[in-house]
């Protein structure tokens, strides 16, 4: 019976020493909770997209806490969060550019070749791994909705074996071209009024053997533009859209459709 009052006895007195250094611990190497830091955590989204440019939303509070970055960086908080931020820091309101992700290919409205069939998992990843994809033309969609399973306001569905993206639902975040293996996916303004729905690189001839609607790289959108907002770069063509007028020539120009004009619905309009 001593024996096992001796052994409670030493198992107590070291738990009660290990409690009592742990404490000792905890208040002396305590790291001070940053208030200005939490309030401003507590304010954003929580999506940790990356779109502020910071890993997440705990890094871009950080930032803000330190008064190292701007209240006008977080895409899906919008102006609302911008608005926010700002009144607690005391410096000026700024709204983020509204953005929108955009899936450049149009293969589901143009014959296009297959070059294998692919039977794996259902991943655009593990498609792109064996061999590029079943898809001829190496930068087009696969349709297999890795994007769509990264998307957090699901607003984006696939259809017709290719992603769509509903711009509305959209906030802006970027995790699905992230998340895109072929990048096809691309954030664009929501004021934009032309854009390329297509991805290729390959040179015109060799590109529209695999696809009707393909850029072809022939220059006469860059030619029509007033502008200079449209230029061909690496076969393929691109808008600046901070000097697109959306006057619309670029498209009427395009001899193969693969530069359109659009309009992006805004949520607040609908």
């Amino acid at each position: 019976m001593g024996e096992i009052l001796i052994g409670f006895a030493v198992v107590a007195g070291v738990g009660l020493f290990v409690g009592v250094l742990l404490a000792l611990v905890s208040h002396f190497f305590a790291v001070e909770e940053n208030v200005r830091e939490k309030e401003l955590r507590a304010m954003l989204p929580g999506i940790n997209c990356g779109a502020c440019g910071f890993k997440g939303c705990d890094d871009y509070a950080a930032a803000l806490a330190a008064g190292t970055a701007a209240p006008d960086r977080c895409v899906p908080g919008a102006s609302d969060v911008a608005t926010s931020l700002a009144d607690h820091l005391g410096v000026e309101a700024t709204a983020p550019r509204d953005m929108v992700a955009f899936v450049h290919c149009d293969r589901c409205h143009a014959p296009t070749v297959q070059a294998n069939a692919y039977e794996g998992i259902l991943s655009c990843k593990a498609a792109a791994m064996l061999y590029g994809g079943p898809e001829a033309c190496q930068f087009a969609c696969l349709g297999f909705g890795d994007c769509a399973a990264a998307c957090p306001a699901n607003a984006i569905c696939m259809r017709d074996g290719i992603a769509h993206v509903d711009t509305v639902r959209c906030l802006g975040c970027g995790l699905c071209a992230t998340n895109c293996p072929k990048h096809v996916i691309g954030m664009v303004p929501q004021a934009t009024a032309a854009i390329v729905m297509c991805n290729s690189r390959d040179k015109g001839a060799v590109a529209r053997k695999k696809c009707t609607n393909a850029c072809i790289g022939c220059k006469k959108c860059e030619k029509v533009c007033p502008n200079g907002a449209v230029s061909v770069q690496n076969e393929l063509a691109a808008v600046d859209y901070d000097k697109c007028i959306g006057c619309g020539l670029c498209a009427e120009a395009c001899p193969t459709g693969s530069l359109k004009r659009v309009i992006f619905p805004d949520a607040r309009d609908v």
